[in-house]
């Protein structure tokens, strides 16, 4: 199958080759105008100016995308996708002032997440779960990972594992399952610690390990959640099993969980919303990416992340979405976008390499995606008629995706 897409008014985020963008670098977002792209097999075979190309050869199909920008799709590095139902009720309380200690002292949290999942089948599952994919491929994800995390025991914490594996055998996009058993700590072992920590280990993780049911291990490094040496404990025992770490932490404080997820060689640390000058110099000199959520800080109304000092600083980041019912309800890539620039004071172009190759990074994808590079997958957004690149964080209530191509072929 050979695709022609000419006419492209501008081709965005072509690379020779692959490289984690750090500091200045991460602004460099190279482009062709008035292009053309070449699809065969479902992967990028050849791209250059109009001028250029050689009608010649047969297509299969041919695309016109004049006034259209084209770019790589969005890699949605962290997300909880699979969930049982929505939390609005906690909206609403958020609203009329109640904290997040009032909300979880209610039943809510976390903990009600996890009461509803406990109900839920694995058929009912994946039903929903497959309808969210579906709506985000549309709005430009070409690729995202999902946490477990809502169950907190080992059969639920399973179950969320086997959807998870279930949608990866199924989606149009690649998949990345993440084990997130040390979310919180379940209500019967609020007051014993160390017996969850012992469950997570000795009866998920070599369950998890046989039936090859996650990619990644995460743990929520957090006052009242998990401590450093807790994070280190879990993942310690999840890396004999070809878990790699990908660790929440810095969300509302900064107790030595950056640091402690840089020593275990962490693919990313994710939110980073709570950042030292300690912390900001321990990540740049680190291979770790920061993958920030300025969704959730702007759902919580909280503070965003640091993203201009955290880069300056020289080190890698990412963005990514966190959907999830409790504190980011919305896994809508180009809202990222918006909020990273209006929120965190990203450059488009900033914006834009965080979310596609920086991004794949995090999710080790690179080869595959985040970049219109010759043999990578044609996964690509087509815009609407837009007057700039910047437009499109710009204007930020507006759909401006006119197409989604998923390896080659135009989803619907």
């Amino acid at each position: 199958m050979a695709v022609l897409v000419k006419n492209i008014k501008q081709l965005v985020g072509v690379r020779s080759e692959n490289n984690l963008l750090r500091g200045k670098d991460l602004s460099l977002l190279n482009c062709i105008a008035d292009a053309y792209l070449i699809v065969k097999d479902g992967l990028i075979a050849e791209y250059g100016l109009m001028e250029e190309l050689w009608e010649g050869d047969d297509y299969d199909e041919v695309v016109d995308a004049t006034d259209q920008f084209v770019l790589p799709c969005w890699c949605d590095s962290h997300t909880h996708l699979v969930f049982a139902d929505s939390r609005e009720e906690e909206f609403v309380d958020k609203i009329k002032g109640l904290s997040y200690a009032d909300i979880a002292a209610k039943g809510g949290g976390i903990l009600n997440s996890a009461k509803m999942l406990a109900d839920k089948t694995e058929i009912e599952l994946l039903r929903t779960a497959w309808n969210r994919l579906q709506e985000l491929v549309k709005l430009g994800t070409g690729a995202v990972e999902i946490k477990s995390g809502y169950g907190l025991s080992v059969e639920a914490e399973l179950k969320m594992l086997r959807v998870i594996k279930r949608l990866k055998e199924t989606s149009p996009i690649p998949v990345k399952a993440t084990f997130l058993g040390a979310h919180t700590y379940p209500f019967e072992f609020k007051d014993n610690h160390e017996a969850y920590i012992d469950l997570v280990i000795n009866e998920m993780l070599p369950v998890i390990a046989e039936e090859g049911l996650a990619d990644y291990i995460d743990v929520f490094c957090e006052k009242g959640f998990f401590s450093p040496e807790e994070m280190e404990l879990i993942c310690k025992a999840a890396l004999q099993y070809g878990l790699k770490p990908k660790l929440h932490v810095n969300q509302l404080n900064s107790i030595g969980g950056l640091q402690k997820a840089v020593e275990l060689n962490a693919l990313s640390a994710d939110h980073l919303e709570t950042m030292t000058e300690a912390d900001i110099k321990c990540l740049a000199a680190s291979s770790t990416i920061g993958t920030l959520l300025p969704s959730a800080a702007f759902f919580l109304n909280m503070p965003y992340q640091p993203a201009r000092s955290i880069i300056d600083a020289g080190a890698a980041v990412a963005i990514a979405s966190d959907f999830n019912p409790g504190s980011s309800p919305s896994g809508n890539m180009n809202l990222v976008l918006s909020l990273s620039c209006i929120g965190m004071k990203m450059l488009p172009e900033e914006a834009i390499n965080a979310a596609t190759l920086n991004a794949a990074y995090a999710m080790e994808m690179e080869q595959e995606l985040g970049s219109i590079t010759i043999g990578k997958k044609a996964s690509l957004i087509f815009t609407r008629s837009v007057p700039s690149l910047s437009y499109l964080p710009y204007a930020f209530g507006s759909n401006l995706i006119d197409r989604v191509m998923i390896s080659g072929e135009f989803f619907s």
